[in-house]
């Protein structure tokens, strides 16, 4: 009888410990509007700050602040730390952007990707904070307008932003709607630059050459001879490709990880199934570049003599739009168990 009573305790132990935990608080999340900034908290402390009114050509996120605290993405431009890669400045935390749009560069900024993006280059402008709620999930609705450097409106976009987390995870849902002039056609057109992209803290990269890696605001480079080979990263998307390899590849999902004071920490970004293009191309580097873009198919498959294949052309007075997650979480890929949480987000409409 003993035993069993022994049995019978662990039994009882084991399934309060399981509905204690089944009744653990999903951490609210807190959305303060600010002069120039919507300000994000997750239990209590910072999440980020969707950044709108500070003058920079676009609409981003910054900083990502995971779990523990650990900021996951670069500082610079929005401020400068020692030993912080400087190419790329329009680079901004967290952004949706794209190179080529009605023949406007919405991505590079100055002569950045001269001779391979247009030289035209546009402001993504806030024109209202539709929305913002707090709760279990944070809510921040928007209205954007996409505007030439001569005035000309090319588009406008909504904007949903979705904010929330686990007790594992920090997660946002980004969903966005392009919406094409009444008059004209919007071409969103072939160029790897873009599109739902996020550039990740150094120590997240992968070893690459320091302070370098592409142009400065002027269009020249600034790489340098010497490797930054304390960076500890990795890359491994849907399929199974690895690292560099997975540049210009198509994938469910992709994520990047790395090891940073003795604890790993990860970037996945989901691709929803009803996106055009699923599943679609990562613009993926080792620096720390890090997007999905479905409208890049001449550079990712090197189709020289296509350079228009990947255009995507919304007609005059239509839409398109776009959903992504970003799922900032501990360990690589298998421990996180990023393909499961794929699986449920795909499952969601």
């Amino acid at each position: 009888m003993y035993p069993c009573k022994l049995a019978l305790a662990a039994l009882c132990v084991s399934q309060a410990f399981i509905s204690l935990k089944a009744a653990e608080p999903v951490p609210e999340v807190k959305l303060t509007p600010l002069a120039d900034r919507v300000r994000v908290e997750i239990g209590g402390q910072l999440f980020t700050e969707y950044i709108y009114g500070d003058g920079a050509t676009r609409l981003y996120c910054y900083p990502i602040i995971a779990l523990d605290g650990t900021p996951v993405t670069r500082n610079f431009p929005m401020k400068k730390v020692e030993g912080e890669d400087t190419d790329h400045p329009w680079h901004r935390s967290l952004m949706f952007a794209h190179s080529s749009v009605n023949g406007v560069d919405f991505w590079n900024e100055g002569h950045g990707d001269k001779g391979k993006s247009p030289s035209a280059k546009g402001n993504t402008v806030q024109d209202q904070v539709v929305e913002t709620s707090s709760g279990p999930i944070g809510i921040l609705r928007t209205h954007d307008r996409w505007v030439a450097p001569d005035g000309k409106l090319i588009c406008t976009d909504d904007g949903t932003i979705r904010f929330h987390a686990s007790l594992e995870a920090r997660m946002i849902d980004f969903e966005v709607t392009l919406h094409a002039q009444p008059d004209e056609p919007l071409v969103m057109g072939d160029n790897k630059d873009g599109t739902m992209a996020i550039r990740l803290a150094q120590w997240m990269t992968m070893p690459h050459k320091s302070q370098g890696g592409g142009a400065s605001i002027t269009g020249e480079s600034n790489d340098v001879a010497s490797v930054n080979s304390k960076s500890a990263g990795h890359i491994v998307n849907s399929a199974g490709i690895r690292d560099n390899g997975a540049w210009g590849k198509r994938a469910d999902w992709c994520d990047y990880y790395a090891e940073h004071d003795g604890r790993t920490y990860g970037v996945a970004i989901f691709d929803h199934p009803e996106n055009i293009r699923h599943p679609t191309w990562w613009q993926v580097r080792d620096y720390g570049l890090f997007g999905a873009n479905p409208f890049g198919q001449h550079d990712f498959e090197n189709l020289k003599d296509q350079p228009h294949i990947g255009d995507y052309t919304i007609p005059a007075g239509g839409s398109l739009t776009l959903r992504y997650r970003f799922y900032f979480h501990n360990g690589d890929e298998q421990a996180a168990k990023i393909a499961e949480h794929y699986a449920e987000y795909a499952a969601e409409k």
